[in-house]
């Protein structure tokens, strides 16, 4: 009895053992907290889960693991598996990609913005770009474009930011250099302080971001239809991680990206945007909407040199910068 019940002790352990000897557990860094903006990774992560039988796993941390513009340095020596950050917070970095941030680009949905980004994610330069980190892009984070939630007296007209200090990262911040106002770069964790302390007189946000962020709580008028451009904001994989997976789980990972990416834009299309007009409300917040013909001449003043500027810088840079400028507005183009 006594020779019995060891084997079988030891055959628990052992299948214990093995079960944890192929069991995968990925760290994710992402930031702030769970919201429109990460719902793709939540939803990923619940079907890896599910359709490994649980064999596979992602521990999604808040801020835990690294500072929002450390996110690309920590895939690059394996500190995590998975993580989100924005190309505007390191231009220099990743400026491959950060041709998606460019104003006035002409995107017209967040499907678009989808799709143009998961093609442009393919390019070969692209991938050689961040393939520097040793960083897989697996999926985007499509925003709406931006727009500006501020303090104090509303501007009447586009030329009323001539001066002001905002907070406007990549492409958004050159369009408004372009007519005067006077971006600064913080992450999204800072901008309620400085908005709070007068750091900044204006934040330029997607809605959920607006929500999340607390910008709409002191905040006294939201500008409409400036809509200067929106930033790019891909989920990467640690690129060893990704290749020391079974066949299986690359699978599982790979396969569910799609279905990820539909919960997403369902979640931001039908939650997000339908709370956002009552959240204004409810705080007796100021709608501003330009006129057609300002837009124009802000489009005229900032779209082109914005373009012509980055095409020059990132050619130097040795990137076939006009190529993925036409890929980009071909792809646009295509789709309206």
């Amino acid at each position: 009895m006594k020779k019995t019940i060891t084997a079988t002790a030891v055959a628990a352990l052992t299948v214990g053992f093995a079960a944890e000897a192929f069991a995968t557990e990925w760290n994710v860094s992402v930031w702030g907290s769970r919201r429109a903006f990460t719902e793709h990774v939540e939803r990923l992560a619940e079907l890896v889960a599910e359709r490994s039988g649980g064999s596979f796993t992602m521990n999604i941390s808040y801020g835990g693991l690294s500072g929002n513009r450390e996110n690309l340095d920590g895939i690059s020596i394996g500190a995590f598996e998975m993580a989100q950050f924005c190309a505007g917070y390191h231009a220099d970095k990743n400026p491959s990609i950060t041709v998606l941030e460019l104003p006035f680009l002409g995107v017209s949905s967040l499907e678009q913005e989808a799709e143009i980004s998961m093609a442009l994610y393919q390019h070969p330069a692209v991938q050689a770009d961040l393939a520097r980190w040793n960083a897989t892009l697996l999926m985007p984070s499509p925003l709406p474009q931006y727009n500006f939630v501020g303090r104090g007296d509303a501007p009447a007209s586009v030329e009323d930011f001539a001066g002001m200090a905002v907070r406007a990262t990549g492409g958004i911040g050159a369009a408004m250099s372009a007519i005067g106002a006077v971006p600064t770069s913080m992450t999204a964790t800072e901008v309620r302080q400085a908005m709070d302390s007068g750091v900044v007189q204006a934040v330029s946000f997607a809605p959920h971001a607006h929500m999340s962020y607390g910008t709409i709580e002191n905040a006294d008028w939201w500008t409409t239809n400036l809509n200067p451009g929106t930033v790019n904001c891909p989920v990467v994989v640690n690129t060893d991680a990704l290749e020391s997976l079974s066949e299986a789980e690359r699978e599982i990972l790979m396969g569910a990206v799609d279905e990820a990416m539909q919960h997403y834009l369902d979640y931001y299309n039908n939650q997000t945007m339908a709370a956002w007009g009552p959240a204004l409300d409810d705080r007796g917040i100021e709608r501003i909407t330009f006129g057609d013909a300002e837009l124009a001449a802000f489009r005229e003043a900032a779209a082109a040199p914005a373009a012509a500027a980055w095409i020059e810088e990132n050619t130097a840079r040795g990137l076939p910068a006009q190529e993925l400028y036409d890929f980009v507005t071909g792809l646009i183009a295509e789709g309206n």
